[in-house]
């Protein structure tokens, strides 16, 4: 990751981020999605499990004044964290953090945009850290569970946007399928002749023509790719 980065923060060009009580540190997953998710016509936007806040932050440094960021996180730290890095950023107004597991968390409106950075390893080894476990793990949040408070949270014309490793990926698609569907798709890759490594997928309950295409993070030469660059410029210093 380029940006500048001291033990406990990262500095983006307007932001910064502190992750030393969060449960999962700032990552190129996270980064990648808060860059890669679609705010076109998004003015109400859900953060589910925003962890030190990071894609809230991006996205709300990608869309206009008038638009509200609702961020979610099941772990006490890793609110007070977001909070915290929200009020110390250029938006401390436009994005409100809660103390609250998606499941249990209502809402007045409905959403344009829902994003999340799941959890994903169901059946692997839990790490010694039980928050850490919590965040990486489908102990709190499974699959079923997202796509079913997503499908309860959106709009009619909304969008649900997660990004997972390539095998998670493909299971959450075959079940978010039943009830949503894939408008758009982006393989990730770290190299071209390496497998791909993550899937950024975006669903809505309404229908429409399907986005499809792959993103490499470095070239042949080890520089990376004009793509890369261009997705993620607005925020590496």
């Amino acid at each position: 990751m380029s940006s500048k980065r001291q033990p406990n923060i990262f500095h983006f060009k307007k932001f910064s981020v502190r992750h030393d009580q969060v449960a999962l540190k700032v990552g190129t997953d996270a980064v990648l999605l808060g860059a890669w998710a679609d705010v076109d016509n998004a003015f109400r936007i859900l953060d589910v499990g925003t962890g030190s806040g990071i894609i809230a932050l991006m996205l709300a440094q990608r869309t206009s004044e008038n638009v509200s960021i609702d961020a979610v996180e099941i772990e006490e730290q890793d609110a007070l964290q977001a909070k915290e890095n929200i009020l110390e950023s250029p938006w401390p107004k436009k994005i409100v953090v809660y103390h609250k597991a998606i499941q249990e968390f209502t809402s007045l409106h409905k959403y344009d945009l829902i994003v999340c950075n799941p959890p994903y390893f169901e059946n692997s080894l839990l790490p010694p850290s039980t928050s850490r476990a919590q965040a990486r793990h489908t102990q709190r949040l499974s699959a079923d569970e997202l796509i079913e408070h997503s499908t309860r949270l959106l709009n009619h014309t909304g969008k649900l946007s997660v990004i997972l490793p390539t095998a998670e990926g493909n299971l959450f698609k075959a079940k978010a399928l039943s009830r949503l569907h894939l408008v758009r798709e982006t393989a990730f890759f770290s190299r071209k002749e390496k497998p791909q490594e993550r899937w950024l997928l975006e669903f809505s309950p309404t229908s429409r023509a399907i986005t499809s295409n792959p993103l490499v993070l470095y070239s042949l030469n080890d520089k990376k790719t004009e793509a890369y660059i261009s997705l993620t410029k607005d925020f590496y210093l």
